[in-house]
């Protein structure tokens, strides 16, 4: 009766033990920034951006000076000048800041409308390599490198580049 007990304590032993086993998870992780930064299609992508800023910021650049070509101009003429005409320009400044600032909120509204349009292509790119990889290796989960505290499980950064072919 003694070894009855034993053998079902150690059967259900084992079968604990094994049952543990099947619900550890095997996880990886990924830089998915080092990625993206290295990626010749975001390499692309920022260059675009920066020739998108460069274009903006002539632009913003050529009113704020013909805005202050304007103003040194209308203040040197004030004293000989009536004051309907001092009203009249005064309201055309105003008109004219307004309308600078408003280009500087607009273009950094379209450059990051732009930014998000050409990166989530890539990202989702990326993140089907990721999820192909990890899939292919046998991975349950699989982490953003950036993120872990600790990171002591494979890295698949290089298989994923790897796959993106860079």
């Amino acid at each position: 009766m003694k070894q009855i007990k034993t053998l079902l304590i150690a059967a259900i032993l084992v079968l604990g033990a094994s049952q543990t086993m099947n619900a550890q998870a095997k996880t990886a992780h990924v830089d998915v920034s080092e990625i993206m930064t290295k990626m010749p299609a975001m390499l692309d992508a920022q260059k675009q951006l920066e020739k998108l800023s460069a274009t903006y910021d002539a632009d913003y650049k050529k009113m704020a000076e013909e805005f202050q070509a304007k103003l040194k101009k209308y203040d040197a003429e004030a004293a000989t000048v009536t004051d309907a005409v001092n009203a009249e320009r005064q309201k055309e400044v105003q008109d004219m800041q307004k309308r600078i600032q408003d280009f500087g909120q607009n273009a950094q509204k379209e450059l990051q409308t732009k930014q998000e349009a050409i990166t989530k292509p890539i990202y989702e790119k990326v993140r089907a390599s990721i999820q192909k990889v990890g899939k292919a290796k046998g991975y349950q989960y699989v982490l953003d490198g950036t993120t872990l505290l600790l990171a002591d499980g494979p890295n698949l950064t290089a298989d994923v580049k790897k796959d993106l072919g860079f």
